[in-house]
């Protein structure tokens, strides 16, 4: 396969490198491509240095996948110009997420709604990955009538800028803000811009791209999404009303025999997921399940994961993959 990875200097593509590495993904040629002011920018893939190149360069290249992190307006620019070359173009943006016209792929719930018609595909957003990857087997196996969530998201969300905010207010240094406060020693209630509903677009997006996923748009959803000074991942807790009665057992033994989920769920030995053990993981980690005490047919759950890699670079490999697995794509 000729792979371009589009944004490939910032955090996303960073690690969407990584772990294309890691997953040993068939490469024969591979295209770094970013923004003109990164053009001709050194990278290593495995050892080897490569050259950054422009989004022109890159589309008249012809690759037969093109991994996109640069945003959502270079998406709605290029990702076009790719697909008219016949490139399958997997993109991370909430460019296309909505569109009703195009696919939003986690590979273990929904990849088997994926042709070899589409050519732009998008990935969702990090916390609805990790939220879905728990939700759907419960979805199917008691039907979800409502869902509470409350998210606490690591700032790796927001990009590089933030990082810096957070190093540079944890030495007293002056800041360069990526927040409208201070995030260091803080929780800001604020997860992307507010909307005319009061909510925020991240909060949005968790009610829209579930319902989009699940292919059900009869669950009620409300969700309040708060940014957090934490590195490693996104936690989330999810408030679950079934339509079917229930077995906090069974919910166990469904998330144990979920791919892709990982079953932390241990109080009396204080073991429950983390944003700090999540990074680096590919797993989406699920704890502190119990039974809602103020309603018969609800239940609680603690999920967490690394917003960079099944949140992001990952899930966006993992389709790349389940396309080639499928014979989706061919070499052009």
């Amino acid at each position: 396969m000729k792979i371009a990875v589009v944004g490939a200097t910032g955090m996303v593509g960073e690690i969407m490198l990584k772990v294309l590495e890691e997953r040993k993904f068939p490469i024969s040629e591979l295209l770094l491509v970013a923004s003109e002011r990164s053009v001709g920018k050194k990278l290593n893939f495995k050892g080897e240095s490569h050259e950054v190149i422009g989004l022109e360069v890159a589309v008249n290249a012809k690759p037969d996948i093109a991994l996109f992190s640069a945003g959502g307006e270079a998406s709605l620019s290029w990702a076009p110009k790719f697909a008219e070359a016949g490139t399958i173009v997997i993109d991370n943006s909430s460019a296309w997420r909505m569109e009703a016209s195009k696919k939003l792929i986690v590979p273990e719930i929904n990849g088997e709604e994926l042709t070899a018609k589409d050519k732009i595909i998008a990935n969702p957003n990090c916390s609805t990955i990790q939220m879905v990857m728990v939700l759907a087997p419960l979805h199917k196996e008691y039907g979800i009538k409502r869902l509470i969530i409350s998210t606490y998201q690591s700032i790796t969300g927001t990009g590089i800028k933030a990082v810096k905010q957070l190093e540079q207010e944890s030495k007293d240094k002056d800041v360069d803000a990526a927040y409208p406060h201070q995030i260091h020693k803080n929780a800001l209630p604020h997860c992307d811009v507010f909307l005319e509903n009061n909510y925020t677009k991240e909060e949005m997006k968790l009610v829209h791209e579930t319902h989009k996923i699940l292919n059900d748009t009869s669950i009620a959803i409300t969700a309040t999404a708060v940014r957090i000074p934490v590195i490693g991942g996104h936690s989330e807790s999810v408030n679950i009303e079934f339509e079917k009665e229930f077995k906090v057992e069974q919910i166990k033994e469904i998330l144990h025999n979920a791919e892709g989920v990982e079953v932390q769920d241990d109080p009396e030995n204080n073991l429950y997921p983390m944003p700090i053990n999540a990074e680096g993981n590919d797993a989406v980690f699920v704890g502190r399940v119990r039974r809602d005490t103020s309603h018969p047919n609800a239940l609680n759950l603690w999920i967490v994961a690394d917003n960079l890699r099944k949140g992001a670079a990952t899930n966006t490999i993992q389709i790349a993959e389940y396309l080639i697995a499928k014979s989706l794509v061919g070499k052009n």
